[in-house]
């Protein structure tokens, strides 16, 4: 029984990982509120490789697994996100009861990564590859604003501080990454099957580029880590692969 549930602990961890960081959040210690979530995205990753070691995957793993997602890859990035753009001194003042409506475009991300989860859920075709921007990946891109914002204050990097204190361009990053969760783009998934050079090649030439970029740019690297990852994955996209493959099966039969 205690076997069976470890997965299940992994997964709780990240779920309260996830509620730590929208405390700090609201406190406005967005830099330890963007750490934690890079210790959810640890647990989520821990808690698959568990479960897939210990052979005890269940349907309620399933359905909690996608809870946690929700508040640590959703709810607590969408009010970093929030806080960043109160911070910015060109948001537009939108009052309703003395509440800024405008910040509330911040909260595109939970409500997108909720239907992302959903339809995940769902779909019996993202065994291989995701379809639309996973919930972590999102999460990561903006939990790591505050930490670029940190190194660029501290690096007297002023163009890079104001773009991440401009709402606007908050706004537009909210708006495309909500698309792209619930978009039709394959993005590829970072599981190995095999150690394989060749059908794993873009995995490995992904690993390796995100790596020396983390090395040399530390936090700058990972909003570009996770364009890249991006761009990579539409570029060698293996659901086109395998269109072309047909087309090409086709005329020669």
């Amino acid at each position: 029984m205690i076997r069976k549930n470890i997965p299940n602990f992994v997964t709780l961890l990240n779920l309260l990982s996830g509620c730590v960081s929208i405390v700090f959040a609201f406190s406005g210690e967005l830099r330890l509120a963007s750490y934690l979530i890079g210790m959810a995205a640890i647990f989520d990753f821990l808690d698959g490789t568990l479960a897939r070691v210990l052979k005890v995957r269940s349907e309620i793993g399933l359905q909690l697994d996608s809870l946690a997602d929700v508040i640590s890859f959703g709810l607590a990035p969408g009010f970093i996100i929030f806080h960043l753009m109160n911070n910015s001194s060109n948001a537009p003042l939108i009052l309703v009861y003395n509440i800024n409506f405008a910040l509330f475009v911040a909260l595109l991300i939970p409500v997108f990564s909720a239907f992302r989860l959903a339809k995940f859920n769902i779909d019996n075709r993202q065994n291989e590859n995701f379809i639309g921007m996973p919930t972590p990946t999102s999460a990561i891109f903006f939990a790591s604003l505050p930490l670029v914002l940190h190194q660029a204050s501290i690096s007297n990097h002023t163009m890079v501080k104001s773009l991440i204190e401009n709402y606007w361009v908050l706004s537009l990053l909210v708006i495309v990454f909500s698309y792209l969760m619930v978009s039709s783009v394959v993005l590829m998934s970072l599981k190995f099957k095999t150690l394989s050079f060749t059908a794993n090649s873009t995995r490995y030439i992904f690993l390796f580029v995100a790596l020396v970029l983390v090395l040399f740019l530390k936090f700058y690297a990972f909003p570009i880590v996770i364009l890249f990852y991006i761009l990579l994955s539409v570029l060698f996209n293996p659901a086109k692969r395998s269109i072309i493959s047909k087309r090409q099966g086709a005329n020669h039969s």
